[in-house]
Formats: C-alpha cells, sequence, structure tokens
C-alpha cells in the first residue's frame, strides 16, 4: 500500500538499522524512530534515494513514560498510516540491582514493555480497518529464564515474549500477522576481539532479519535463530527453574 508505513523504532544502529534497509529493498515506506535524530536523516537520505520510496525520521526516546502514546499521537497528527509495526528499540544493563541506577532501570521497563504495549495498542486500529497489518517484537533468549546480574532485562524480555505470543493468537483472525523473535547474542557491528566468546556463537543481524521477515511472510509466529538456542529452549524445559537461574547466575556474573 503505497500511502502505508512500516515503523522501526531502534532504527538509528544495529538491528533496527538492518531492519530499515531490509524494508526499503522491499520498496516499503518507512517511519524511523531513535534518540539520535542525526542518524536518523543521514539513514532516511540514503534509503530514500536509493529506493525511491517515502522515509520519515523521528527523533524519540521511547523510555519515557507514556512515550508510545505521544509517538503514536504524533503519527497522527503527520497522518502517517502504519501497517507494520517493528518494536525494536531496547538496551541493556549489567549488574546487580541495587547498585544500577533505579531510573535507569524503570526505562528500561518503559522501553521493552509500556511503550510497546501502547503503540501495539493505538496501532492496531489502523491494521483492522485496512484488514491486514503486521507486527515484529525483538525480545530475546533472556525470556526465556531468569538472569542474576541482568535481571530487569530477562524480566522485561519475559513480559514481552509472553504478550506477543499471546497477541498473535488474538489478532490472526483479523488477517494480522505477529512474529516473536528470540535471538541470542548479536554480532556486534565493529569487531571487538577482546570480547568473550559466547556458547552456540553469534548471529549477525541480517541473519536476524531475513529470518524474521521469512516468519512474517508465512503469517507469524516465533523465531529462535539457530539450532543451539533452540536446543537450550528444549533443554530448560527439563530442569527445576530455580537450577536454571543459578546456572545462568555463574555464566552471568561481572568480573
Amino acid at each position: 500500500m503505497p500511502d502505508h508505513y512500516s515503523l522501526v523504532t531502534g532504527a538509528s544502529m544495529g538491528l533496527g538499522k538492518a531492519f530499515a534497509r531490509a524494508l526499503a529493498a522491499r520498496q516499503r515506506n518507512l517511519v524511523l524512530v531513535a534518540r539520535s535524530k542525526e542518524k536518523l536523516d543521514e539513514l532516511a537520505n540514503e534509503l530514500s534515494a536509493a529506493h525511491g520510496i517515502e522515509v520519515e525520521a523521528i527523533g524519540f526516546d521511547l523510555a519515557h513514560p507514556q512515550a508510545g502514546r505521544r509517538l503514536a499521537e504524533k503519527l497522527n497528527d503527520q497522518r502517517l498510516r502504519v501497517d507494520l509495526l517493528i518494536n525494536n528499540a531496547g538496551f541493556g544493563m549489567q549488574g546487580q540491582l541495587w547498585k544500577l541506577d533505579l531510573l535507569r532501570q524503570i526505562e528500561m521497563i518503559n522501553l521493552h514493555n509500556a511503550a510497546v504495549v501502547e503503540l501495539t495498542h493505538l496501532l492496531l486500529p489502523q491494521m483492522f480497518e485496512a484488514r491486514g497489518g503486521g507486527i515484529v517484537n525483538i525480545s530475546s533468549m533472556a525470556g526465556f529464564q531468569a538472569l542474576p546480574y541482568a535481571m530487569l532485562y530477562s524480566a522485561t524480555k519475559a513480559f514481552l515474549t509472553t504478550f506477543s505470543l499471546a497477541l498473535e493468537q488474538e489478532v490472526r483472525r483479523y488477517k494480522i500477522r505477529v512474529v516473536t523473535v528470540c535471538p541470542g547474542r548479536l554480532k556486534p557491528e565493529i569487531e571487538d576481539k577482546t570480547r568473550k566468546k559466547f556458547p552456540g556463537g553469534e548471529h549477525s543481524h541480517q541473519e536476524i532479519v531475513t529470518a524474521t521477515l521469512k516468519k512474517l511472510d508465512s503469517g507469524g509466529g516465533l523465531v529462535v535463530p539457530g539450532w543451539v538456542n533452540k536446543a537450550a529452549l528444549l533443554a530448560e524445559r527439563f530442569f527445576p527453574r530455580r537450577l536454571v537461574a543459578k546456572g545462568a547466575g555463574k555464566l552471568s556474573r561481572p568480573d
């Protein structure tokens, strides 16, 4: 639909940037959202020139209270109708709960959970009206287990995964496809030789984007990239959750 847009949050770098490029190659008009307006403008100009599409760049911080609602209002004011929502923006923190900045931890909850719920709630009516659409929620393998020293990250991702999988069943009758993406560790954009090796290796942004869009095209569902991640998810079902958390704590304990 030429007058509809794909909205990508966290689009200035990493996975969000990769999604923007892949969707532009599909001739999708884009709304790119992130805190860094300068980086968004640069990407918007690049994609618009290369693919002849409409690209709107909106500098916006979704970690603030009711930010999702305010963004939806801004889209409405600019008459930007969204039929594909990619909730990608996110960040992580490592350390002990009481030693990490409380405000920043609350911002993580706002970004990973509240903003996603707000955007989904407020943009769904447009998809119902169009009799179709799509929502992609970027969660994490961390959402399948309690992860000491990154507890709020794993907790918010657990909420996001549960929300997304349930949403898929609620909206499928309306021809709205929902994809829940739970990657493990991602490769950094710039190679870091000091980075610790990770069991099962790392996945590139392009691998995740390709698998996600393939699942979206086929009607939606759960994406868990890599056989190691799939095996780990299966194995966790046979162990007490407390023991899984204990083992994860040993692996994730800060140096």
